[in-house]
């Protein structure tokens, strides 16, 4: 067999298609993984609109993925034929644990992604599938897992009893962020645009929560929760003029998105008096994804999945993410 099934997009604003693509080719060191099951991040969306960093088409998208190794390019790496993956998309981190190198990038883009029958990673990238999760659950963990996982804990030090504010309930890595922190013993509040996404966080474990839809909103997680030993933000925008306010002292705010604008003016005054610290984050290192994986497997978490479909209505999944009313991950079954 040469070629696979693939989900490949062709150019911007342009649907998804399936098609029937080379199966890809491996080196010494990479690993061929059949993938059982795929997920979407909201940075394919955003390849899709046009309106991400280096686009290159035709490219067949997908950072998150789960399956079995195929085959391997080495003798040395013969362990892994066979064995059930997840697959780290945070490729070519570097040397620095504090921040990405200049050869980083993602799974998906520019490299070809999981959202085909098989697919080509680095040896390095291959972590044993969690035992208790199915294909579909461990498929949801990786990017958005990882990123939420960075933030809290290597950037944030989330620690037991703290205070967390998660900003923007029901996105992939905002219910991530939402698990971690229950798991790392923080008291978790969320805010959303919609009651349903509010409530299904509390289902969860989350203690309250408020939409950043109402004038007061800041006011009415004062009186929920005091204050926040962190928040964390994956939009920025006009809020951010709130997290001052909203942070208790020694308080730190972790972003990791600007869908929603930048930064607006700050009192700095309020960051320096209160020991604030503002945070930047993105993706994570090889060891925050092997951290994350040890996390997932000692506490039993499962990933929340809003809705599985076949690899072939990739595009109506996606579509989906139009109205952003999923609560956690879109997930695909590939083979």
């Amino acid at each position: 067999m040469t070629t696979q099934k693939a989900i490949v997009l062709h150019g911007a604003n342009e649907p998804l298609i399936l098609k029937e693509v080379p199966i890809p080719a491996i080196g010494q060191d990479e690993a061929l993984v059949r993938v059982k099951a795929a997920a979407f991040n909201r940075r394919d969306w955003w390849i899709q609109q046009g309106r991400y960093a280096g686009l290159k088409f035709p490219i067949v998208l997908g950072s998150d993925g789960a399956g079995v190794v195929e085959r391997v390019g080495g003798d040395d790496h013969r362990y892994w034929v066979g064995r059930e993956v997840v697959i780290n998309p945070s490729l070519w981190w570097g040397d620095n644990e504090a921040f990405q190198g200049k050869s980083f990038r993602i799974l998906g883009l520019p490299d070809d992604g999981t959202f085909a029958e098989f697919v080509t990673v680095p040896v390095t990238n291959l972590h044993e599938k969690p035992d208790h999760l199915s294909f579909e659950e461990a498929a949801a963990l990786p990017l958005g897992g990882l990123t939420a996982y960075r933030a809290l804990f290597s950037r944030a030090g989330l620690k037991d009893g703290d205070n967390v504010l998660v900003v923007g309930a029901g996105g992939g890595v905002a219910t991530f962020a939402l698990q971690w922190a229950l798991h790392g013993g923080a008291r978790v509040f969320v805010t959303s645009s919609a009651p349903s996404k509010i409530e299904q966080a509390k289902t969860l474990g989350a203690e309250g929560g408020v939409l950043y839809t109402n004038e007061n909103w800041a006011k009415q997680l004062q009186e929920q929760a005091g204050g926040f030993d962190i928040i964390v933000d994956s939009a920025l925008g006009e809020g951010v003029a709130h997290y001052p306010d909203l942070a208790n002292p020694g308080g730190r705010i972790v972003f990791f998105g600007g869908t929603a604008g930048d930064i607006p003016a700050l009192n700095a005054r309020k960051l320096f008096w209160k020991q604030l610290s503002l945070l930047g984050t993105t993706m994570g290192s090889p060891a925050d994804f092997a951290a994350m994986l040890a996390f997932v497997n000692q506490h039993r978490i499962v990933p929340v999945i809003h809705a599985t479909y076949p690899l072939e209505e990739a595009e109506a999944a996606l579509r989906q993410m139009d109205r952003s009313t999923q609560f956690g991950k879109i997930v695909l079954n590939v083979s």
